[in-house]
């Protein structure tokens, strides 16, 4: 159940929070969001809430006639695919083999394919894209990417349900495009700002576009969000493929998939009003909607079926949400502890070195503790425990 927040001493927008604990860092910009003159009704911070870069991560905001690209953020169309299919479980050497055979077939990191997947796209046709400014200028750039992980929290978990099936979820984005997007018209938004004398100061990393550039915002965004589902599903089209060739399954016709998108801004009707609800790091959690809430590495994730929580905006949160930073998760984590949490529950992963400590276990919250701070957001259909984790 949620809880209610006023900046102290001011009556301004309230804030309804989900989460038991919330870090200073993050409380502190959602009291500069609700201060916001164009803000609606309050602000619905989730279980999973950490800090972000201007909007706290895991939060859902509502504005009236203005957009802020930092409240959807630079991974624009961010979401997680999962994947069940017809695998009653798996060997241990055929889970080795598969975890061999994406990490040869599907770059991470910085990486981006030698050449084109020969998975066909028509998103890529560039009569979709020419009229868009920045996507089109990453148009080359962006058909190397299509098929790719990315890196930071982005993964490939192969999971078995309480029944023994096997899953596929993907955690991935819409890679460098997104990213070049977001920057573009935050800096166009702190150029109008200054323009027009905005009075939101411009330390609070809050500029928001007028009309005209919003909808060209809104023109780039909607690619970003349909480049991100195409790339999540590229990455599973080469992997059931791979399952295929390999005899680990006869065919790909009977798997059932969900996509959740976390990162976007869209028109919604919400108490009465008209109004741009940008989710960062949150899902849509309406009644007739399932969504995926992946835990930390080692840990469980959750599908679920939303419950039309009016207070969260019809949304749950989109992870377990971080902890710690990833310089202090690197510093504080003992490397030995957080390899034996995955160890003595035979997960393989590929967190092998300290460096890879800002995505082990404890740099994250508990999934556990989330889904009960959110029990009025999402009801829990399919837990899903992971056999191996590959992470960008």
């Amino acid at each position: 159940m949620e809880r209610v927040f006023y900046n102290p001493g001011k009556k301004e927008m309230p804030i309804k929070v989900w989460a038991k604990d919330i870090e200073l860092g993050a409380m502190s910009q959602a009291f500069n969001v609700a201060k916001l003159p164009f803000a609606f009704k309050h602000l619905a911070l989730m279980p999973d809430v950490h800090q972000g870069y201007g909007v706290p991560i895991g939060s859902v905001f509502a504005s009236k006639n203005v957009i802020i690209p930092n409240a959807v953020g630079v991974d624009i169309g961010c979401g997680v695919l999962a994947c069940k299919t017809n695998m009653n479980g798996i060997s241990k050497d055929d889970l080795i083999k598969l975890v061999h055979l994406i990490k040869r077939d599907i770059p991470t990191g910085t990486n981006h394919r030698n050449q084109q997947t020969k998975i066909a796209s028509n998103l890529m046709r560039w009569e979709f894209i020419s009229p868009l400014k920045i996507c089109s200028q990453e148009y080359q750039s962006m058909q190397y990417q299509l098929g790719t992980l990315g890196g930071g929290n982005h993964f490939i978990e192969i999971q078995l349900d309480q029944n023994g099936f096997v899953w596929i979820m993907i955690h991935s984005g819409s890679r460098n495009l997104g990213y070049k997007v977001a920057n573009y018209y935050n800096k166009v938004a702190i150029s109008s700002n200054k323009r027009w004398f905005s009075g939101v100061p411009l330390e609070h990393e809050l500029a928001f576009l007028p009309a005209e550039e919003a909808n060209k915002y809104l023109a780039e965004m909607n690619f970003c969000i349909s480049f991100a589902k195409e790339n999540r599903a590229v990455m599973l089209q080469i992997i059931l493929e791979n399952l295929v060739d390999n005899g680990m399954m006869h065919d790909i016709s009977h798997v059932n998939k969900i996509d959740s998108v976390h990162n976007f801004v869209r028109l919604e009707n919400h108490f009465g009003n008209n109004v741009w609800i940008h989710r960062k790091g949150a899902t849509v959690a309406k009644k007739d909607t399932l969504c995926v809430i992946p835990g930390s590495s080692g840990t469980a994730s959750y599908i679920c079926q939303g419950r039309s929580n009016k207070e969260s905006y019809y949304s749950c949160s989109h992870g377990a949400g971080r902890t710690m930073s990833r310089t202090q998760a690197k510093k504080d984590l003992n490397f030995n502890e957080q390899i034996k949490l995955l160890n003595d529950k035979n997960i393989l992963h590929d967190i092998n070195d300290a460096s890879k400590l800002d995505e082990a276990p404890h740099a994250y919250k508990n999934i556990d503790v989330v889904m009960k701070n959110q029990e009025d957001l999402v009801k829990i259909v399919t837990k899903l425990q992971p056999i191996a984790v590959i992470k960008g």
